[in-house]
């Protein structure tokens, strides 16, 4: 029995990123050319990388519950489910999405030609609902001013986090991801005091240190934002990014976030939108609106090489099966060293 390879969900972070999110179109066909990329995508990240093997070029293809059902027979991962709409002091909407398409590379140019290839191959069988293009600001910061994912785990931590075990056997070395595109009203907020959005945030905003646990207001994000089961944290890697339009006055982050089960990306929203305990929730989002959510099951690259584009899926488990991965350019197997988080998941009253 072959070994499984994950797809490359704990990359190392870049300085760049495409996100895609498309709906499946209807019939057969469309069906098939989804399925056939399935097994060509490590050849498509090798070809283009091979431009610059440095640039870390990856990407990580992730399926929404309906699709799953569409492209693939037998058993399904058994958490997935569309993105749960949350209604409370603010709202966190269930947008449409199939499909989402994670790359990342140091380089933007190396973005956009493997965005480009993959979406020539597909251009009849999706329908892209939403394509944001993410990149770092400075030393790590959100357009707010504040670092961003500082509490992301590393190395084995960070495997753990995301990577699914013997949980789901049969979908072991796989992972669920949940993205939102977030606007923020930057007028609004520059006119709040430094030392108020500190508070909001949890940590001071230029040496980026986290405050005394005395000093942060029970609706701090970094308060909101953690959980701990069963006296452990439960961590989530997140490789949120900046995006923006200056003409549009549009300036937003993308957040995207993986773990082993959604329940614990659920769990921080719900605290963010509902409040720990109701009505105490993330004063951010006063000034941050989502405007997009959407649920995704991130299958190994061992299933993915299995798929036959003529079949409705996979023949056997993937644990029954070894195949190529979709790595990032240049190396052998996805790296474990991620660092970017979007938020570590501590249990309520708990800090981050």
């Amino acid at each position: 029995m072959g070994s499984i390879e994950s797809q490359p969900v704990a990359a190392r972070l870049s300085r760049s990123a495409i996100f895609i999110v498309a709906t499946l179109n209807e019939g057969e066909e469309s069906a098939r050319a989804v399925r056939a990329l399935c097994g060509d995508l490590p050849a498509l990240v090798r070809a283009v990388g091979f431009r610059d093997l440095d640039s870390g070029l990856s990407c990580v293809l992730g399926f929404g519950s309906q699709a799953w059902d569409r492209l693939f027979d037998g058993p399904r991962p058994k958490d997935l489910h569309p993105f749960r709409e949350i209604n409370g002091e603010h709202h966190a909407v269930s947008t449409p999405g199939d499909v989402l398409f994670h790359i990342r590379a140091t380089r933007m140019d190396l973005c956009f030609e493997l965005a480009t290839q993959i979406m020539s191959r597909l251009a009849a069988a999706l329908r892209v609902v939403d394509e944001t293009h993410g990149f770092k600001y400075f030393d790590d910061r959100d357009l707010i001013g504040f670092v961003d994912g500082t509490e992301n785990p590393v190395g084995e931590a960070c495997v753990d986090a995301a990577i699914i075990g013997d949980e789901d056997a049969a979908f072991t070395g796989g992972s669920y991801v949940i993205v939102q595109k977030y606007l923020h009203d930057l007028d609004k907020w520059n006119q709040i005091p430094t030392e108020k959005q500190e508070g909001i945030i949890g940590r001071k905003k230029l040496s980026d240190i986290e405050l005394d646990d005395a000093a942060k207001p029970p609706f701090a994000h970094n308060v909101l934002t953690t959980i701990v089961e069963n006296g452990k944290q439960l961590e989530i890697i997140r490789d949120n990014m900046p995006f923006g339009s200056v003409g549009k006055g549009e300036f937003g982050t993308y957040f995207i976030g993986y773990a082993r089960s959604p329940h614990r990306i659920e769990r921080m929203l719900e605290n963010m939108f509902i409040g720990n305990p109701p009505g105490n929730y993330d004063r951010l989002l006063d000034v941050s609106r989502a405007v997009t959510g959407s649920l995704f099951f991130v299958p190994s690259a061992t299933f993915l090489d299995s798929v036959e584009p003529d079949e409705a899926g996979p023949p056997a488990s993937p644990a029954q099966s070894e195949g190529a991965a979709a790595t990032p350019a240049g190396s052998q197997r996805p790296r474990s060293d991620g660092s970017l988080g979007i938020g570590s998941l501590k249990q309520e009253g708990q800090n981050e």
